[in-house]
């Protein structure tokens, strides 16, 4: 049994950028949260990234490492009045003080702030009153207010890779003085964390407490237990999203029915789920029903205007019509084909007779000489309007009805 009186991801949160794990893109050397943090001069940020790969203790690093005291809210708990209750105190002593340093205000889960709630954090943040720092799972560009968007940088934070899930394993066994674990073990302790440290950390921590040891059997036993807490955000929400869309795809009315009352029973954000089916109905439906898009933006609009409980009718709607549609991903496909060749070629010149030429100079360069618009019942080979370098390159292989242009 373990004598720790606190959970071992909080024993084992890094203080320093030396000790984290992960995000090198944004912590290693001469990357943009090192500078910060070197500079000592923060600056209002989210981090949008799955649960359990170091948005809170980054944001508790940047706090300590630069000399801010740091306040935490969590948008799941937390009303106006205490954000108000907290820019007050900030503001009186911005007042008072010859030489102020704004506090971090970490407010985790920041998407879950309704448009009034952000609205009221804009002034202190435009003023440098308070150094915002915003969390979430879900994409910024839907869920947080453009003004207040506009103020901070989003960084991107990704799921841990097995080598630095096994990093933070060992710190783990150090702590709990075990030499070493059987690859049993470790791959179902990778398995299992998937990307996530706090889930890794939490079914070690309750092995430990009931068997004293981390042999296998003991951690599938206390994935079973009931003292293991699960994260609905978490794990269940990438889980669950995962087979409503995979059952949509493969035209499962049944299951897509199914995982849609699962989230929703669980309290999804219908706007999500929404979003999620306005995706599928360009990437899995595409040309193939293209009114799919229709119906999928106009059950969007829907939840939107209604909300729950009533919204969960249009999703079922919407939900049924996508899974019944036919599929076809060729304009998808052909997209990220044409993708990787701006990737890999870069800026390719425009063939010249494509180029605008509203001065006479750009004539006299042959800018969109020789252009011509085909005219209605010509019937000859379309010709190609790629970049030279990528003449007679095709992306999209569906059926192409012919246009009269």
């Amino acid at each position: 049994m373990s004598d720790f009186t606190e959970p071992l991801a909080s024993i084992l949160r890094p203080k320093n950028l030396d000790e984290f794990v992960g995000q090198r893109h944004l912590v290693g050397e001469g990357k943009p949260l090192s500078a910060m943090i070197a500079l000592g001069a923060p600056f209002s940020l989210i981090f949008w990234g799955p649960p359990g790969v170091g948005k809170t203790t980054l944001a508790k690093i940047i706090a300590r490492e630069t000399a801010r005291s740091f306040i935490e809210l969590s948008a799941v708990s937390a009303n106006k009045a205490d954000v108000k209750k907290v820019l007050d105190q900030t503001k009186e002593q911005k007042t008072l003080m010859e030489s102020y340093q704004a506090p971090v205000l970490f407010l985790d889960e920041i998407h879950r702030f309704n448009k009034a709630q952000q609205d009221f954090l804009l002034p202190s943040v435009e003023s440098g009153q308070i150094i915002l720092i915003g969390a979430t799972t879900e994409n910024p560009s839907f869920e947080v207010i453009a003004p207040l968007l506009s103020r901070m940088r989003v960084f991107v934070l990704y799921p841990l890779k097995d080598e630095e899930l096994l990093l933070i394993i060992k710190k783990a066994l150090k702590l709990l003085k075990i030499k070493k674990i059987t690859k049993s073990s470790q791959d179902f302790l990778l398995n299992y964390a998937d990307g996530d440290a706090r889930k890794l950390l939490t079914i070690i921590d309750n092995a430990y407490a009931l068997y004293a040891n981390l042999k296998l059997e003991s951690l599938k036993n206390a994935l079973q237990s009931k003292q293991i807490s699960y994260d609905k955000k978490g794990d269940e929400h990438y889980n669950i999203i995962s087979a409503f869309i995979k059952s949509l795809r493969a035209s499962d009315v049944d299951a897509a029915l199914y995982y849609l009352a699962r989230m929703i029973k669980a309290g999804e954000d219908p706007k999500f789920i929404a979003r999620r089916m306005v995706i599928f109905a360009s990437e899995d439906v595409g040309m193939a029903q293209p009114t799919a898009l229709v119906v999928a933006n106009e059950v969007f609009e829907a939840v939107m205007k209604i909300g729950y409980p009533e919204a969960q009718i249009s999703l079922a709607h919407g939900v049924v019509y996508l899974a019944l549609a036919k599929k076809d991903r060729g304009a998808y496909d052909a997209y990220f084909q044409a993708l990787a060749d701006v990737e890999k070629h870069g800026g390719l010149a425009i063939p010249l007779k494509l180029r605008n030429a509203p001065t006479r100079l750009m004539k006299d360069l042959d800018y969109a000489k020789d252009y011509q618009m085909y005219k209605p019942g010509k019937d000859e080979k379309m010709e190609s309007y790629l970049p030279e370098k990528l003449q007679g390159k095709k992306y999209y292989l569906g059926k192409i009805s012919k246009i009269k242009r």
